[in-house]
């Protein structure tokens, strides 16, 4: 009969292996799903050239008053924060959370307030349990962000800093930069800061008739414009989560197959003791009954 340590080594093998199989088939389907990511963060990016393209055309044919382009003084700061839906990617999620956390200590000590706009079940979980106020939080974005998805943020966003609720909004995401790199970004969405063209497209500008007017044409591409954003941020962050959790899949079944390992040694140890107890009771007996 295998003594209790046997027994209980085993089981734990058996537990280390299913685990194993967990973390395994995670890190597979997150690899597969890193380049359809990654194809789409690229695929998002001419869009959003010409887009900027146009407004610089736009403005410099003088129309340059929106709402979205007011620059006030800030007494309310929304934040926007993408996150993750879901856990086991390393520490994707908390970065995020944290340089998020430091910048509402820095406007709090400046005697502003503070509107959170959380994407994703981490951030929205860490904030609402540490009281503080999130105006509008998303569901189930991360994973496969669409384009109707970042319209429904922006959307609310824009209407928040038009009609005054917030006087400028900040945005917390995840740059996808490689596999292996991942970069936590801050940055300014609105108001809008309009793209200027540089000095080297100066000898090559081109004349353009507007119609309708210069005016009427911004009114429409501006919200397009802080929806593309968006929609980049979104793309980029599902990447990078894709790539973190990937890599700590990797990591964890790295570990189990050395916790295997390890076990699987001693439980190798305890059958031979096992053994060796066995024959030397036999042999302690055989001499008892031969000197009977």
């Amino acid at each position: 009969m295998a003594s209790a340590q046997l027994r209980d080594t085993k089981r734990r093998i058996n537990s280390v292996e299913a685990t194993k199989k967990i973390t395994r088939a995670m890190e597979l389907i997150a690899a597969s799903r890193i380049p359809k990511a990654q194809a789409r963060v690229q695929g998002s990016k001419p869009y959003t050239a010409k887009l900027i393209e146009v407004i610089e055309n736009v403005g410099a044919a003088g129309a340059a008053d929106h709402k979205l382009l007011e620059r006030r003084e800030p007494k309310t700061v929304g934040l926007l924060i993408v996150s993750s839906d879901r856990g086991l990617a390393g520490a994707y999620a908390s970065n995020i959370i944290r340089m998020a956390e430091v910048r509402i200590a820095e406007l709090e000590r400046e005697g502003k307030d503070v509107l959170l706009y959380t994407v994703g079940k981490k951030a929205q979980a860490y904030f609402r349990y540490r009281g503080y106020q999130i105006e509008q939080a998303y569901l189930g974005v991360t994973d496969t962000p669409g384009y109707g998805d970042a319209r429904a943020v922006a959307n609310v966003v824009m209407e928040h800093y038009a009609v005054g609720r917030i006087d400028a909004l900040e945005a917390f995401y995840t740059q996808f930069v490689s596999a292996l790199t991942q970069t936590p970004l801050q940055a300014e969405l609105l108001p809008i800061t309009p793209p200027e063209a540089g000095d080297d497209d100066e000898s090559t500008a081109v004349s353009y008739s507007f119609e309708p007017s210069p005016e009427d044409i911004l009114n429409r591409l501006l919200p397009r414009y802080v929806e593309a954003i968006v929609f980049n941020m979104l793309l980029e962050a599902s990447a990078s989560e894709h790539s973190a959790r990937r890599r700590a899949m990797k990591a964890a079944t790295d570990n189990a197959e050395e916790l295997i390992r390890t076990l699987t040694v001693q439980a190798n140890r305890a059958r031979q003791a096992e053994i060796t107890t066995a024959i030397t009771e036999i042999v302690g007996g055989a001499e008892a009954l031969a000197d009977a």
